[in-house]
């Protein structure tokens, strides 16, 4: 079964959330659990905790089709010992915001050397990092989406997800989020059914689909392999319906949210339904 959704406003508080979800006709959504901006939040009030609990009973949705994610701020890959120590601090506070919602995965950029460091001590450092955090919240999973490599970025290529999560000690806890928009732009060729094929049998080869906890569904106009984030509306892009068409029909890919982050909000709804209609063979 397929769960597609968007990554909704969380404006007006947290709780609100799921229904915006609801009103676009979505099984999935994403979200952010604080202010994105912001290196810390409060506690979350019981009446927010419990109101975010109603409202995912009432649009039917269980941990399992929510793809939360963390600030952009954060960047466990930091060189510097201040600067990672605060990203390590803010990503256990949105841990522990997903755990008192109930939510059971967290999705995160692996992070950036800043052209200061290796790719080797980078990654130790995500590693360092989620450890903590694992160690600290229980329950919560950490998803690493994989990234468009656009300047000291980690993870356009699936050595470098694969060697974050050998250093992973609880790997139980530890998935991928893949992202159509990001993957094209680090050279990974999704167009065609050859293509996209291979793609996901390398994913397979040096992963394994076991780790696969969600997708973001990004069409993009960013030529193959050049390592520029830019999302574009379904269709509109160089990827086309027809990888969306294969998503939609790979039972691989059931079961795990499939967020759209696509850049006009006003489209999701008829981006999902359209997504669903080929799904059906429409």
């Amino acid at each position: 079964m397929k769960f597609v959704g968007a990554h909704v406003s969380a404006q007006g508080g947290v709780d609100q959330a799921p229904l915006n979800a609801v009103a676009i006709g979505a099984t999935a959504f994403g979200l952010f659990v604080k202010n994105q901006k912001q290196w810390h939040a409060r506690p979350l009030e019981p009446r927010v905790r419990e109101a975010f609990a109603a409202n995912m009973e009432q649009g039917g949705f269980s941990a399992a089709q929510v793809l939360p994610h963390a600030g952009y701020l954060i960047n466990l890959a930091n060189p510097n010992p201040d600067a990672w120590t605060r990203s390590t601090d803010s990503f256990i506070n949105e841990m522990r915001r997903c755990a008192d919602l109930g939510l059971d995965r967290l999705n995160i950029h692996p992070g950036s050397h800043l052209r200061q460091c290796s790719v080797e001590e980078a990654v130790a450092n995500v590693a360092r990092a989620s450890n903590q955090a694992l160690a600290e919240v229980e329950g919560v999973t950490i998803v690493f989406e994989s990234t468009a490599g656009q300047g000291g970025s980690l993870g356009a290529n699936f050595e470098e997800l694969a060697a974050i999560i050998g250093l992973i000690d609880d790997q139980a806890r530890v998935g991928i989020c893949l992202d159509t928009a990001h993957m094209f732009a680090a050279g990974f060729d999704l167009i065609g059914e050859d293509a996209y094929q291979a793609t996901l049998a390398r994913f397979d080869e040096l992963i394994g689909f076991g780790f696969l906890r969600g997708m973001h569904l990004n069409d993009t106009k960013i030529e193959l392999g050049r390592r520029v984030d830019r999302h574009a509306p379904l269709g509109e892009g160089l990827l086309g319906w027809e990888l969306f068409r294969r998503i939609m029909n790979d039972p691989r890919l059931d079961g795990i949210p499939l967020i759209l982050e696509t850049p006009d909000e006003t489209r999701w709804a008829e981006e999902i339904r359209q997504l669903y209609a080929l799904a059906a063979g429409d």
